[in-house]
């Protein structure tokens, strides 16, 4: 099949949805009184986005000129609880998606299965961190537990979902050959789901690795422990050297952690 036949050779306009342009017309007046109306109701003092944008200048002066010193021992504690809830918790929240994630995906297992599956997923990508953070403090007290707690459940939905939508998108001529051999469901799982999914599996995991990382400076603000808790306490009392400081570590641990992903994707790929 020769490629002028395969692809066209000349812009074609996408179709239009709404072919009047009496009722284009209507729409985009409608959308645009929209706008205007949700401008309206923004209700803004200009006073205060001046003020607002005094201090976002002490701020930005901050972040250029960091202070690592006067502060690194809270700094230090709080990059450790940071560190240990997000390994920990990637880690269990990983562990408990996979047996979800295989249940979650229609192509393996019955309905029942399934629909218990999606709907823990579902409940999981529902509530925000944030939330479900607040709820864990209020039972648990303050500290690096519920951090941990929030940022396993997290993971749960963001993992399972992804990995299960990756089972089923799977080589199915691949499956069937296991399958004709006479594989039981296990050695289906292992020979021809297994080697389809762990590099995506593995990329997704460490995705969620600096995810749960930078969730952990937002939580902790919260009471929910981590590096958050000591950013929250900087910028209250106004020490934007420091805050900046530790926006630096948290963004330098995040491109540490991107081209850690890279390389081992690449490596498995």
């Amino acid at each position: 099949m020769s490629l002028e036949t395969t692809y066209p050779t000349r812009w074609r306009r996408p179709p239009r949805m709404l072919r009047d342009r009496r009722w284009r017309f209507v729409v985009q007046g409608a959308v645009l009184a929209y706008l205007v109306l949700a401008m309206g109701s923004l209700d803004i003092e200009w006073s205060r986005v001046v003020e607002g944008l005094a201090r976002g200048q002490r701020f930005v002066e901050g972040f250029l000129q960091p202070d690592f010193t006067s502060r690194w021992s809270d700094i230090r504690q709080g990059l450790i609880e940071s560190l240990t809830m997000t390994l920990t918790a990637t880690v269990v929240g990983v562990l408990i998606s996979v047996p979800i994630g295989i249940g979650g995906a229609r192509n393996l297992v019955p309905a029942p299965v399934y629909g218990i599956c999606r709907t823990i997923i579902a409940v999981s990508r529902s509530l925000q961190e944030i939330i479900i953070a607040i709820f864990l403090v209020a039972m648990f007290g303050f500290g690096p537990l519920a951090g941990f707690m929030t940022l396993s459940f997290a993971s749960i939905g963001f993992i399972a979902k992804l990995l299960a939508e990756d089972i089923e998108e799977c080589d199915v001529h691949q499956i069937e050959a296991v399958r004709a051999a006479g594989a039981s469901w296990w050695q289906v799982l292992h020979y021809a789901i297994q080697p389809q999914v762990m590099p995506r599996l593995i990329g997704l995991s460490m995705y969620r690795l600096d995810i749960n990382f930078r969730e952990s400076a937002v939580i902790g603000i919260v009471g929910a422990g981590g590096i958050g808790a000591t950013l929250n306490t900087a910028i209250d009392r106004y020490e934007y050297d420091s805050a900046g400081a530790i926006l630096l570590i948290v963004i330098v641990i995040v491109m540490l952690s991107e081209y850690g992903s890279s390389y081992l994707r690449r490596f498995l790929q």
